[in-house]
């Protein structure tokens, strides 16, 4: 076996000069080792020294420019993703793990999962609940995950080398979509060169899928997994992003874990909280981001959510989530869907989510306070009923009228209760309030203040004397 310390020196001294050469190194060693000996090595040190792997096999130091993403969506799971989870099925339950009663198994136990997830019941994630679980999330999350980064890595928040703390990993759908991704984008050459230093956190049979789907990630792409609890986990190190994605609606104490984990996180990193888009885990995911930044003050939020006044903190229910395009049905879905008297209750392609993105270094994409001089707090609506304000708010969903004119939540982190745009009559005034994307920040000149007595919530209605514009 080659002297792993003169591999490393070798790597460190010429990644300074040229292309680290594994036959070249090989030269260097005592023994003249194989180079794809010295190349296992490299690999396996590659994170610790900096180093990616480029598609000629040479080694090189990995981009200090800033992370350029090449993201427009996502329409499907892909397919080596899809086999690979058919594949562990199929280890479990035989090529025909789709029909007769294993079929049944899974599709009972997606069943119950739902069930037991929306009477907040908790859940024992078993081997069956596990390939249950992927089969039916592994999918949306891979997609869901993406586009949250991509808030990130837009705003240049991302770099080509980071060190990820993902906690409860589960079945792996972040960890794939973290990694296609960071694969999306360009750097020197044209190869994507991002080095990520993984490690999963994950105690549960869960760990065994993951560990399976993360055979399919590429060589620059190092995961570890420690299969323990997030309350139990002992971090090492700090961590560039930390995703809680799916967890915090398991623990007892959310709030004390992601503190706990806070002390670990780069001065410039993130911390990502993900959670599904229904009401009580949203909520719950809300709760948490304001108790570690309003009650207990160790974090800001970068976004989506925004606190635009001084002393002011918003109380409401927070409920607030973001909605990309549908997925295609995966395949694993379809076979299960063949067996099912029910098909949709087995297919999962809509993708809905709730996060927060946490700072320690106090840093905001909307870095803005307001003053009465430029807007009114909605914290005082009760006030203004009847009249017609100028208000800045951050637009925090898409439309949410399933019919009736066009409905959309906003907040400026003073209220105390709902707050709703009305797009009652839609001009080139005010034509923002529905092109803007999720999270965007608007100012609302002219928007009539009324209380909406069923929904025990305000609106603001917008229409032809009001002005929309972009704001931030």
């Amino acid at each position: 076996m080659p002297d792993r310390e003169q591999v490393r020196s070798n790597a460190k001294y010429l990644r300074s000069v040229r292309p680290v050469d594994p036959a070249e190194i090989a030269g260097y060693v005592e023994g003249q080792p194989h180079p794809a000996v010295v190349t296992r090595i490299l690999r396996e040190e590659a994170a610790d020294l900096g180093l990616v792997e480029r598609s000629d096999g040479t080694f090189a130091p990995v981009s200090e420019e800033r992370f350029v993403p090449d993201f427009d969506g996502v329409t499907a799971l892909p397919g080596r993703y899809d086999r690979a989870l058919g594949d562990v099925l199929a280890d479990s339950d035989g090529p025909s793990w789709h029909a007769g009663e294993s079929g049944d198994r899974i599709r009972e136990t997606i069943r119950r999962l739902k069930e037991e997830y929306y009477r907040q019941q908790s859940v024992e994630y078993d081997a069956d609940a596990a390939h249950a679980y992927a089969a039916y999330h592994l999918a949306d999350y891979y997609a869901a995950v993406q586009y949250v980064l991509h808030e990130l890595g837009r705003d240049g928040l991302l770099g080509h080398d980071l060190r990820v703390l993902d906690v409860g990993a589960g079945v792996g759908g972040p960890a794939l979509g973290l990694h296609d991704y960071l694969a999306g984008g360009q750097c020197c050459e044209g190869e994507h060169h991002a080095l990520v230093d993984y490690h999963a956190v994950e105690p549960a049979a869960g760990a065994d899928v993951l560990d399976a789907l993360l055979g399919e990630t590429g060589r620059n792409f190092h995961p570890t997994i420690h299969r323990a609890t997030a309350e139990s986990f002992d971090p090492d190190g700090e961590f560039d992003l930390m995703l809680f994605a799916s967890v915090l609606s398991e623990l007892d104490d959310p709030a004390d874990v992601v503190t706990c984990y806070l002390d670990h996180l780069a001065e410039d990193g993130t911390a990502v909280l993900l959670s599904p888009a229904d009401r009580n885990t949203s909520v719950g995911m809300r709760a948490v981001e304001r108790e570690l930044v309003d009650e207990h003050g160790v974090a800001t939020v970068y976004a989506p959510t925004v606190r635009l006044w001084d002393g002011e903190r918003p109380t409401d229910r927070g409920w607030s989530f973001a909605r990309y395009p549908d997925i295609e049905v995966p395949a694993v879905q379809r076979r299960l869907a063949k067996g099912a008297t029910d098909p949709g209750a087995v297919t999962n392609t809509s993708v809905q989510v709730s996060y927060a993105l946490l700072r320690v270094d106090g840093r905001e994409r909307h870095d803005v306070t307001l003053s009465r001089d430029r807007a009114a707090p909605m914290a005082e609506s009760e006030e203004v009923v009847g009249e017609r304000i100028t208000l800045v708010a951050a637009k925090l969903s898409d439309d949410l009228a399933e019919d009736g004119h066009p409905l959309f939540k906003i907040s400026d982190g003073s209220e105390a209760v709902d707050h709703y745009a009305v797009l009652a009559r839609e001009s080139v005034l005010n034509e923002a309030l529905a092109s803007a994307s999720y999270g965007a920040l608007l100012r609302i000149e002219g928007g009539l203040v009324l209380w909406n007595d069923d929904e025990e919530a305000y609106n603001v209605v917008v229409d032809e004397e009001t002005v929309v514009d972009r704001a931030g």
